[in-house]
C-alpha cells in the first residue's frame, strides 16, 4: 500500500523482484546443467533429480546445493581448467613455441651447440638443411 504513496518505492519493489526472478533463473538453469554434467551420477539418479527440481523447484534447488554444492564448485574449478590448458595449448600452438619450438628456436639451439663445440660445421649445415628444407 505504501508502494502506490510513493513511486520511487514502487520502483524500487519492482526492480527487487525483476533481481530476485533473474537469480532465481540463474540457479536453477546452473543447477540442471549440473546434474547433467555429473559424471558421477547414474541415469536414475539424474533423472530423480530433474523430477525433484522440476515439480518441487525451490526445495529441489536447494536440496541439490547443500548436497552437490561443493562438487558443484570442483566441477567448475576442473572446467575452468581444463578450458585454460587448451587455450594455452592452442596459443602455443599458433605463436610456434608449443612442443618442440619453432623453427627460429631449434636454429638458435643449433648455433649455441655448434659454438660450443658439440656439432661440427658439417653436421651443423646438415641439421639446419633439414629444418630449413
Amino acid at each position: 500500500m505504501i508502494a502506490y504513496d510513493y513511486p520511487l518505492l514502487n520502483l524500487f519493489w519492482t526492480m527487487l523482484w525483476i533481481f530476485l526472478w533473474i537469480a532465481w533463473l540463474v540457479i536453477l538453469f546452473r543447477v540442471f546443467v549440473d546434474i547433467f554434467r555429473n559424471h558421477e551420477m547414474g541415469g536414475v539418479t539424474k533423472a530423480l533429480w530433474v523430477f525433484f527440481v522440476i515439480f518441487l523447484p525451490f526445495l529441489g534447488v536447494l536440496v541439490y546445493i547443500i548436497v552437490h554444492g561443493s562438487d558443484m564448485t570442483k566441477r567448475d574449478m576442473k572446467q575452468a581448467a581444463e578450458q585454460r590448458q587448451a587455450m594455452d595449448q592452442y596459443i602455443r600452438e599458433t605463436a610456434g613455441t608449443g612442443g618442440g619450438g619453432g623453427t627460429a628456436d631449434e636454429l638458435s639451439k643449433l648455433v649455441a651447440l655448434r659454438d660450443q663445440g658439440v656439432l661440427s660445421e658439417q653436421e651443423f649445415a646438415q641439421q639446419k638443411a633439414k629444418l630449413l628444407g
